[in-house]
This record gives structure tokens, C-alpha cells and sequence, in this order.
């Protein structure tokens, strides 16, 4: 198993790839107000810091690159994608309970 280290660099390579992949996706969903732009742009850089590492390791061993990739770069494209994916996640999540609960409700 590869050791990257603890290092100033390592955090800094994970809240890069982090923030960036949570300042993406505001491009592909817009948030429907302050309150969700920065309640998932958190939670896009928490995840990305938390599963970056692990993330950016697979992706590189399942495309077929990790022979080409440093560490720094494996660190911050899966920082950063799965930013994307958690924050675009969880706003299609909550957009989708949004319309099925007023489905559900029943006029009375």
C-alpha cells in the first residue's frame, strides 16, 4: 500500500480538488437558495477531504492511468469528483423528497 503522507500539501491537494468539485456542480444544478448553495457546497468539501484519497485511487485504477498519475494528481481528481457527485447527489435527493412528499399530502 502506497503511503502519500500527512503533509501540508496533501490537505491542501484535497481542499482544491474539493472545493473545485463543489463550485462545479452549482454549473450543473442551481441551488434554490442561499441556504442549500451552502449547506451542499460544505458537504461537497467534507466529503471530498474525507473520500478523495480512496476516490481518486480507484478512479485512476479502474480507468487503466494509475501508472501515469502522481500521487498530488490522484489526490485531487478524487477530491474533486467526488465532490461533484455528493453535492449533485444530495440536491437531486432532497429536490426529489421535496416533490414526493407534496404528492403524498392529501387536501383537507
Amino acid at each position: 500500500m502506497t503511503d502519500i503522507g500527512n503533509t501540508s500539501g496533501f490537505w491542501i491537494e484535497r481542499t482544491i480538488g474539493a472545493s473545485a468539485g463543489a463550485a462545479i456542480s452549482l454549473v450543473y444544478m442551481l441551488p434554490n437558495g442561499k441556504r442549500e448553495a451552502i449547506s451542499r457546497f460544505i458537504t461537497g468539501v467534507i466529503s471530498g477531504l474525507i473520500f478523495g484519497g480512496p476516490t481518486g485511487a480507484w478512479l485512476a485504477a479502474r480507468l487503466g492511468i494509475a501508472g501515469y498519475l502522481s500521487a498530488s494528481e490522484t489526490m485531487l481528481s478524487g477530491a474533486a469528483a467526488i465532490s461533484l457527485c455528493s453535492w449533485w447527489g444530495l440536491g437531486l435527493l432532497e429536490r426529489m423528497a421535496k416533490r414526493w412528499g407534496r404528492e403524498k399530502e392529501t387536501p383537507g
